[in-house]
């Protein structure tokens, strides 16, 4: 009962530790859902957003990066018959580059311009133009520049030399949307890969164009393997499938070994108590003597605190104290009258004998210590050596009271079994003297309260 109440403990634990890895996992999973719905912003105006060197920076960044190739045109806004060119074409690349371990699943940018400039051409994602006419906001999108007709959209545009462009009046704004589509895919952007988006526009001859503002907003797709929270699990769950395993395999060795141990028990009971038949089949009197002296042995070992195999063998130890009695002539044992010295040296030789029998039985610890000195008395009078107190072996000590009991308690062929009284007196007269004290009152008490009777 103990080994299985440990069983399910053990099992109960190994749940609970499945439970809290899987909590584990569940907070990584919520982190990582968490960091990836939030929109971030970035902002990058002036010598960072015209200097390469955002590039490097940590994170999601974006840089205008000029071409050197460029040309100038004459614009005559007012028809003011100016043919000297005055406004000169410039091509920008906005390189967005992910400097993160995690995939940037969606991006956008807003670019704010400072002055009038006139938008050309822009590639690979859509613009969203945000312009102001008249006073009010006009909002269109525009899938590709390069194929833009004015005549499918509102915008205050103008045209010279066959090319139409959209007029950005300060303050204006666009948004670059990339793309996703399979030929230009921009989205989503790979850690430590970017994507380089660009526009056409002329601005006036000689006026500097470095006011622009640029606000990115984009979002992360963090796998979850990249989380701490997650590699904890996974570490935590290996560690617990390993112990898991370990604990299979040796629980299934040690129900093996137990069955096996079991067994080997059952045989040596077995063995034992068919050894201890023969020696109580010597005298109809002394039948079943062996074995309730070991039971009465047991109750006392019990209630001194012993239990599981150390208990087992006690039990095994007394069933086999008179052993040695298997070489006493049988007219000694069934004896009615009184023994001469003799006949009373050969009955007492069974403790050494008995102990010289169990002398190469190696299975039981200590199995012949309750053969050989079972008839030590406490007082030092008793026999094969006279030991005294405390230096008879205690589970011989333990034998001598639940053998004088069985004797006083049993009919015998010289005498009729004691009264319940006289036994108890018995008992009593002879504590510290053939008795060990402490184990006479535990047995007296085991008595008293009908556990022996």
């Amino acid at each position: 009962m103990v080994g299985f109440k440990k069983k399910q403990y053990t099992w109960k634990n190994f749940l609970v530790a499945f439970l809290i890895i899987l909590v584990i996992f569940l907070i990584s999973n919520v982190r990582v859902h968490n960091y990836n719905r939030v929109i971030r912003y970035e902002t990058f105006a002036g010598e960072r957003l015209f200097s390469e060197k955002a590039e490097t920076e940590k994170g999601c960044v974006v840089s205008a990066v000029s071409r050197n190739s460029t040309w100038t045109k004459a614009f005559d806004l007012y028809n003011e018959g100016i043919t000297e060119h005055n406004y000169q074409a410039y091509t920008y690349d906005f390189p967005v580059n992910n400097n993160t371990a995690d995939e940037i699943s969606n991006f956008k940018f807003k670019l704010t311009f400072d002055h009038e400039v006139f938008l050309k051409s822009a590639w690979n994602g859509q613009l969203e133009i945000h312009q102001n006419v008249n006073k009010k906001e006009h909002i269109e999108t525009v899938s590709d520049l390069r194929e833009f007709n004015a005549d499918d959209y509102s915008f205050d545009t103008v045209t010279f030399d066959g090319e139409t462009m959209i007029r950005m009046y300060a303050g204006d704004y666009m948004y670059y949307l990339p793309s996703s589509s399979e030929n230009a895919r921009e989205v989503p952007l790979e850690p430590y890969e970017g994507t380089i988006p660009g526009m056409i526009l002329y601005a006036p001859i000689g006026e500097e164009i470095n006011g622009w503002s640029l606000e990115i907003q984009y979002q992360y797709h963090r796998l979850i393997t990249s989380d701490i929270f997650f590699w904890i699990s996974a570490a935590a769950l290996f560690i617990w499938l390993i112990s898991l395993t370990i604990y299979a395999i040796t629980s299934a060795q040690i129900r093996k070994y137990r069955l096996r141990h079991e067994r080997d028990n059952e045989l040596i009971q077995e063995s034992i108590e068919t050894f201890t038949g023969f020696i109580d089949a010597k005298d109809p009197y002394t039948k079943g003597h062996s074995s309730r002296v070991a039971e009465y042995t047991r109750i006392i070992a019990v209630e001194m605190g012993y239990s599981g195999g150390e208990l087992d063998r006690i039990y095994y130890v007394a069933l086999l104290h008179d052993c040695g009695k298997i070489g006493v002539p049988d007219s000694i044992l069934k004896k009615s009258g009184r023994l001469d010295d003799d006949e009373f040296k050969v009955i007492k030789s069974h403790t050494v004998r008995g102990g010289e029998i169990l002398s190469n039985f190696k299975s039981l610890k200590d199995v012949g210590e309750g053969a050989l000195y079972h008839h030590e008395r406490y007082d030092g009078k008793g026999y094969p050596e006279g030991r005294k107190g405390d230096d008879i072996p205690l589970i011989a000590r333990m034998i001598c009271v639940a053998d004088a009991f069985d004797a006083m308690n049993s009919n015998r062929v010289y005498r009729q079994k004691l009264p319940a009284e006289k036994i108890v007196e018995e008992i009593e007269k002879n504590k510290g003297k053939q008795f060990d004290p402490k184990i006479a009152d535990i047995f007296l008490r085991l008595l008293k309260e009908g556990k022996i009777k």
